[in-house]
Order: structure tokens, then C-alpha cells, then sequence
């Protein structure tokens, strides 16, 4: 019996520890509205990711000391000269503790990214990416917008190894292209209104 009472309590225990852990877990829906973003390089340019509306965005957050974050940079900035669409745009920030201007431009520069990125922090990413402070992550994170500025792809917690594969990344940029832009719907929208 005493076994029975033991195993019946670890047994809730457990139940309410997977409880209070599955909020930390939960992903924020996808598609979603992206949320603003402010990208600051580190010459001091800010870049609103609600600017480049109308484009596709492949935006990465990253470690400048990880080896998978500097070759998932290069990847996409591979893909970006592959595609050579003006309406393709990667961008990316670097949010690792006391990450500073002068490391991000010679984590750019060493890795040979073809894209801007700026410089930011953690609990700032986690609040875009809609992940909790509790949550333990990897990196690179990912999240691809597409013209209309919603997320239609995005790296869990512990990430989404089809987000760093070239082949998908590139089959979904390609699909996301070739989808009408927002201001292009309004504006045929008002020409048949007229």
C-alpha cells in the first residue's frame, strides 16, 4: 500500500511539473503578424522590419560565437546572390550576452554575410520570437516573413532543422515570392473599385 501512495504521488508530482513546463514550450502560432522589429547595425542604421514590407524576409538571430549561426549565414547569404531578387531581403540581428558593434561587424566580415545585421539582446528576441524567459532555446533561430509581413515560418525552442536545409529554405523563399504583395492587392483592389 505504501508503495501505492508513493507512486501515486511522484506520479502527480511529475504530472504537474509536464504542466507548469508545457506552457515554456508552446509555440506562437504560425502564420502570425510579425511584430516591429528594429534592427540596428553597428555603423548605427536602424532598419524597421515593417519597412521591408512587400519583400520576402529571412530574418536569423544569432550567436556570433556559433558555428551553426555562421553557417546558416552563409547559407542564406549563398541563397540570397542564387535568387538575386530585389524582393528577397535576409537580414539578421546577433543577441549574445555583451555582443558589442565592433564583434558583429567582424563575425560579417569573417563569415562573409551579404546582408545587414545588427546588434541586440536577448530578452528582446525572445519577446519577438514569442518564446517565454523560461524557455531554453537554440541557435540560429529563424523566422521567414513573407511580402504581407507575416511570420510563415519559424524555428521552434530547440530548432527546425528544415529551416537551416538549403533545399527548403530555398523552395520556400521561391514559393513566397510568388505570392501577390500586400500593396499590390490593394492597389488592384482601388483600380476595380474605380
Amino acid at each position: 500500500m505504501r508503495l501505492l501512495i508513493m507512486r501515486s504521488s511522484t506520479v502527480r508530482f511529475a504530472a504537474a511539473i509536464l504542466a507548469l513546463t508545457g506552457t515554456a514550450f508552446a509555440m506562437p502560432p504560425v502564420p502570425r503578424k510579425s511584430p516591429e522589429y528594429a534592427i540596428v547595425e553597428p555603423s548605427g542604421k536602424q532598419t524597421l522590419l515593417s519597412s521591408l514590407r512587400g519583400k520576402v524576409v529571412v530574418f536569423t538571430l544569432m550567436y556570433t560565437t556559433c558555428i551553426h549561426c555562421q553557417a546558416e549565414a552563409q547559407m542564406v547569404t549563398k541563397l540570397q546572390k542564387e535568387i538575386g531578387s530585389p524582393d528577397f531581403q535576409p537580414i539578421g540581428v546577433a543577441f549574445n550576452d555583451g555582443v558589442t558593434g565592433p564583434a558583429v561587424t567582424a563575425f560579417v566580415q569573417m563569415s562573409g554575410i551579404g546582408y545587414p545585421v545588427g546588434v541586440s539582446n536577448g530578452d528582446s528576441v525572445m519577446s519577438y520570437l514569442g518564446f517565454s524567459v523560461m524557455d531554453r532555446y537554440v541557435v540560429p533561430q529563424i523566422a521567414v516573413i513573407d511580402k504581407k509581413g507575416m511570420i510563415r515560418a519559424q524555428s521552434d525552442v530547440l530548432g527546425t532543422p528544415a529551416l537551416q536545409n538549403e533545399a527548403y529554405l530555398r523552395n520556400l523563399v521561391l514559393m513566397l515570392l510568388k505570392e501577390p504583395a500586400a500593396t499590390a492587392a490593394k492597389k488592384t483592389t482601388a483600380a476595380v473599385q474605380k
